[in-house]
């Protein structure tokens, strides 16, 4: 059957998803503006993609080859994990658990940020239009931290680079992998980003 399929045309793969309400003008124009952003920041004010992901203690299934008897878990057990990629300099990445993602952890994530770059130094950061990213507390702490905020268009996690962190995070750390407690799974996650 293999054969006959890939002779026909057909390939063992898993479809690539759209976001169905993105705007292709406004992806277009934020490219656009994304690229003057580089140039006119240079190399001192660093720019960096945000956002929040919640990897869960459960098997995050793949497909693969497995031994017969492999344990998957259906833990609901999740983190609330923020983090920050500088594609500059991706040993600069940044990445902090909280007990939820709000406008309240957002600001002291900016916090975490000016461990790593100091507050004389301004920095641009690209984030999603969440809730909670456009609240005046998180605004108000963004101009008291030397930080611009430059929100992606709706429908947009595709502009994002954090994303595909997101995304090797899960496949070396939680697909087809059993954890017999969260300390366990809580360990691995923090480890992939040291």
């Amino acid at each position: 059957m293999n054969k006959w399929l890939r002779h026909n045309g057909f390939s063992y793969k898993k479809p690539t998803g759209v976001p169905h309400k993105f705007n292709a003008e406004q992806q277009r124009a934020f490219i656009e503006t994304d690229g003057k952003l580089k140039q006119e920041a240079g190399d001192h004010e660093p720019i960096l993609f945000i956002d929040g992901v919640h990897p869960t203690q459960g098997t995050k299934r793949a497909y693969g080859w497995m031994r017969k008897g492999q344990k998957t878990t259906g833990s609901r057990t999740r983190l609330n994990l923020m983090g920050a990629l500088n594609l500059a300099d991706i040993s600069q990445t940044v990445v902090r658990e909280y007990d939820r993602i709000d406008s309240y952890h957002i600001t002291e994530f900016f916090i975490a940020l000016r461990e790593t770059y100091p507050v004389s130094q301004k920095v641009h950061i690209i984030l999603d239009g969440a809730g909670y990213h456009r609240s005046k507390l998180v605004k108000d702490w963004a101009y008291v931290m030397n930080i611009d905020l430059h929100y992606l268009p709706p429908y947009s996690p595709n502009l994002n680079p954090i994303e595909r962190l997101w995304k090797v995070m899960n496949e070396q750390v939680r697909n087809n992998h059993y954890f017999a407690t969260t300390a366990l799974f809580r360990q691995a996650i923090h480890r992939f980003f040291t």
